[in-house]
């Protein structure tokens, strides 16, 4: 089992920046760990992801912006956020896979956060 506990989010004004934090405990070695996020009224969608070895991937939309990072002595993934959007406005799903597949699928993901609210106002 595999324990996510998302934090950092809040209101930002566009332009501007934030990091959210994804604290692992439990089983860690997931090969892939990612962001999603949410917004009202719309799918899950997928933001990033960085694999174990620490290959990372990300949607067209946020790339430039966005970096994912990982500490595994801390069991933290990260998510830096800069030149916020109000598109950017979501609740922000940590996730971890248990074994390998498609990164950008929800499917693939079997331990998830309780998510972080972003709100970028313009």
């Amino acid at each position: 089992q595999v324990q996510l506990v998302e934090s950092g989010g809040g209101l930002v004004q566009a332009g501007g920046s934030l990091r959210l934090s994804c604290a692992a405990s439990g089983r860690t070695s997931s090969p892939l760990v990612s962001w999603f996020r949410q917004a009202p009224g719309k799918e899950r969608e997928f933001v990033t992801t960085i694999t174990w070895t620490g290959t990372t991937y990300y949607a067209d939309s946020v790339k430039g912006r966005f970096t994912i990072s990982r500490d595994n002595a801390k069991n933290t993934v990260y998510l830096q956020m800069n030149s916020l959007k109000p598109e950017d406005s979501a609740v922000y799903y940590c996730a971890a896979s248990r074994s390998g597949g498609t990164y950008y699928s929800t499917g693939t993901y079997g331990y998830w956060g309780q998510g972080t609210q972003v709100t970028v106002s313009s």
